[in-house]
């Protein structure tokens, strides 16, 4: 059964912020990420447009898509929204170099048409 259009967008929407973070990152250190203001912001920003799209996802897409970690992605977007002030720098290095790289080749397979 092909996805419902509106989500096939949230999900394009999720891989192309992903990828975002992923190239802010690429070459970087952690210890970039605690000295460069610029690059936090933008990791914030990029990781928090991923968590604003999932919640939008259709409950059908969601079920047919159950490997990919809904709960904890809105969780970390809910705390960077709610928790600005009081980021973990390791947590959220760890979610785009360690979280990312995976959930974007499952949105890349997800939104591959299927024949």
């Amino acid at each position: 059964m092909p996805l419902p259009e509106n989500d096939l967008v949230r999900l394009q929407h999720m891989l192309d912020a992903g990828e975002q973070a992923l190239l802010f990152c690429a070459g970087r250190s952690r210890a970039d990420l605690a000295g460069d203001v610029m690059l936090r912001f933008a990791a914030v920003h990029v990781i928090s447009v991923v968590g604003e799209a999932a919640p939008r996802i259709s409950t059908q897409t969601r079920e047919a898509l159950p490997d990919i970690a809904w709960g904890s992605i809105v969780g970390m977007r809910n705390r960077l929204a709610h928790a600005y002030f009081d980021i973990d720098s390791d947590v959220l290095w760890e979610s785009v170099n360690d979280g990312l790289p995976p959930l974007a080749a499952q949105l890349r397979a997800a939104l591959r048409p299927t024949v």
